[in-house]
């Protein structure tokens, strides 16, 4: 696993305002393994990377396309 700096991490409430998608979604997609969350070192708390948030945001606009 590449180390990231605080500044390419989002917290869960930035991710799902960048996905349209609420904070208990995110939750939901981390306990059945859809899209894991890592955890911060310190706080415990969900953190992601903003390259894969926006991988899967692009993954989600390509499939409503149609």
């Amino acid at each position: 696993m590449v180390a990231s700096s605080a500044k390419d991490l989002v917290t869960i409430k930035d991710a799902a305002e960048l996905l349209g998608v609420s904070e208990m979604t995110l939750r939901r997609w981390d306990a059945s393994g859809k899209f894991k969350a890592r955890r911060h070192p310190i706080n415990n708390y969900r953190v992601y990377t903003r390259r894969a948030v926006l991988k899967l945001r692009e993954e989600i606009r390509r499939a409503t396309r149609g």
